[in-house]
């Protein structure tokens, strides 16, 4: 099996940080991975996407046109991606930052408030987990003590302390069912 996931935003979202998550989670999962990210020249609030793909075959190639599984955090980035999404494939969609819906029939569509959620639970900045915990549920890659291994790869260790509320968020995620 093949997951190729395209995450998309502005950066200062998270976006390179939840493929880095999705990556190692697939990796301590035995799967084969690359992660490939790629950003405009502002460090926050230019364009930002990561494409991710575990398998359990060898990759090919990093670069990801039509994905499986699509997460976008802002109204250009579902513009311009969720049209390539592969058909049988699913979107995530911060529906507190993205304006409108696909009107797609052969995808499934997951509108989740990730910004209004992580906000109202004091986790500010954590959308991002939210939606990667969803999308990581809904694919059943593997279990949460798995993505906690990854995500304590992931943070550094000046930011051990973020590990908890990160996991919260994560959780957040995995038990949205809207």
């Amino acid at each position: 099996m093949t997951n190729e996931f395209l995450l998309a935003g502005f950066g200062g979202q998270g976006i390179l940080f939840a493929g880095k998550l999705i990556a190692y989670a697939g990796l301590y999962a035995g799967k084969e991975v690359s992660w490939l990210p790629s950003y405009g020249p502002e460090m926050r609030g230019g364009t930002c996407n990561c494409s991710v793909t575990l398998s359990d075959l060898p990759i090919g190639s990093p670069l990801i046109l039509n994905p499986t599984e699509l997460m976008v955090m802002n109204t250009p980035s579902f513009d311009k991606f969720i049209g390539a999404v592969k058909a049988g494939g699913m979107a995530f969609i911060d529906s507190t930052l993205v304006e409108g819906t696909s009107d797609r029939t052969d995808i499934k569509c997951f509108y989740i408030p990730a910004t209004g959620m992580a906000n109202e639970n004091g986790l500010k900045g954590m959308a991002n987990i939210i939606l990667a915990g969803k999308m990581l549920k809904e694919i059943g890659l593997t279990d949460e003590a798995v993505i906690e291994k990854a995500m304590k790869k992931c943070i550094p260790p000046k930011k051990a302390d973020k590990l908890e509320a990160n996991m919260k968020a994560l959780k957040l995620g995995m038990d949205f069912n809207g």
